[in-house]
């Protein structure tokens, strides 16, 4: 069916959750273990466009990175935060669905099927 890209955290429920749907749906999926292989700021930015969000809407305000690295601070300009996040790729979202051009969030997982 769609060849799609999911970066994909074993880890994280929904993330298994939406990979097992796409699945289902006969998918081809690029599984990208972004934990292992973090995005550059370059393929951040892209996905945010794709997705329609900023940095500070995809990043996970609460993991122990984020308070460490003082991400809260509004004077960080988008290209400090896709930075960190490329850094410390715990502090991405997830699981981010990339076909047909588009990208989409994974939470829920169901919210994916959209972009197929």
């Amino acid at each position: 069916m769609h060849a799609v890209r999911i970066y994909h955290n074993q880890q994280c429920s929904k993330s298994r959750a939406t990979l097992a749907l796409l699945q289902e749906r006969g998918c081809q999926c690029e599984v990208i273990n972004y934990l292992d292989t973090p995005p550059s700021v370059e393929e951040l930015t892209q996905l945010l466009d794709q997705l329609g969000m900023s940095a500070r809407e995809l990043i996970r305000k609460g993991e122990t990175e984020y308070a460490e690295l003082g991400l809260d601070d509004p004077s960080l300009s988008e290209h400090d935060l896709l930075a960190a996040m490329s850094r410390h790729p715990r502090l991405i979202e997830r699981p981010i669905v990339v076909a047909n051009g588009k990208a989409k969030l994974g939470r829920p997982p169901e919210s994916v099927l959209g972009i197929l």
